[in-house]
């Protein structure tokens, strides 16, 4: 999280059983309130699969306790989606029920099940094959360069008045540590590139980080033709391809025309809570064990 550390003040915890450490908390601190980490895309305890519920209860006691002593009210977390999970993981909502917890936010994230049939709409269908038509090439490309400065930065400048969430030194920082789990792949009509999708691997899950195309998408298919890539052929042994969310102003609104765009791949709704917990209420999992 270095690359981001200019942004947030850093407050991330180690948990230890004596001398040996059974988990991490990625945090930064705003003023009183403790957040699990706003420069993640998601967040929460990272322990080993050999941790049992009882386990996770302690160690989550000890660290709003610890918390609580040094004056931070608050711990907030989003939480880790279901299907990014290589195994059953939902203590977290276990406590957030025991902590009286408050779900302050709920976002929809627009997932694919690559293992089950997903259906891609007429529209779609039409622009992969005017994509072919027009004979497009679809490259991975190990330089990011030529998308961020041709497409997905002066889209963001035109559409919204924006910059891309990370700039391209950091996603170049980012994918020279994470080579296996960051991927480039851009779409050509000759020389000229039309559209791209920065993607985020895991060991089951492909998120589309970026988005983004030239005005003549409409006319030549040119997302249509690289997703439809990703998710039938280059991804097809993966298990899922999750879009992320297309909401607004804290999850209370969704971008209509982004939601359809990414449901007419064929993706389905699974949300993402945010929990906030007052660390005062550690001394409530006192007496949850008999």
């Amino acid at each position: 999280m270095d690359y981001h550390s200019d942004r947030f003040q850093d407050c991330s915890l180690l948990v230890f059983n004596l001398d040996k450490l059974v988990a991490v908390l990625p945090a930064n601190r705003v003023e009183n309130n403790l957040f699990s980490h706003q420069g993640l895309s998601y967040g929460g305890l990272i322990y080993s699969q050999e941790l049992k519920l009882e386990d996770v209860i302690l160690i989550f006691k000890s660290v709003l306790s610890y918390l609580n002593s040094i004056n931070i009210t608050t711990l907030v977390i989003k939480e880790l989606p279901a299907f990014y999970s290589a195994i059953p993981n939902d203590e977290l909502q276990y406590l957030a029920f025991i902590l009286k917890a408050k779900r302050n936010r709920v976002d929809a994230l627009s997932v694919i099940n690559l293992k089950e049939v997903f259906k891609q709409s007429k529209l779609r269908k039409r622009g992969v094959k005017k994509a072919i038509a027009l004979n497009l090439k679809v490259k991975e490309e190990i330089n990011f360069s030529v998308f961020w400065n041709a497409i997905l930065i002066p889209n963001l400048k035109e559409r919204f008045n924006a910059n891309p969430t990370h700039s391209l030194n950091d996603i170049e920082l980012l994918q020279s540590k994470f080579p296996n789990n960051i991927k480039q792949f851009n779409v050509y009509k000759d020389q000229e590139v039309l559209a791209g999708i920065t993607v985020f691997e895991t060991e089951k899950v492909v998120h589309a980080q970026y988005i983004s195309a030239n005005n003549s998408r409409q006319e030549t298919g040119s997302l249509d033709f690289l997703i439809d890539l990703l998710i039938t052929d280059i991804y097809k042994n993966k298990t899922y391809f999750d879009f992320g969310i297309s909401n607004e102003n804290q999850g209370q609104n969704i971008n209509k025309g982004l939601l359809y765009f990414k449901e007419s791949f064929g993706a389905r709704t699974i949300t993402q809570s945010f929990y906030e917990f007052e660390t005062a209420n550690y001394k409530l999992l006192d007496e949850i064990l008999l």
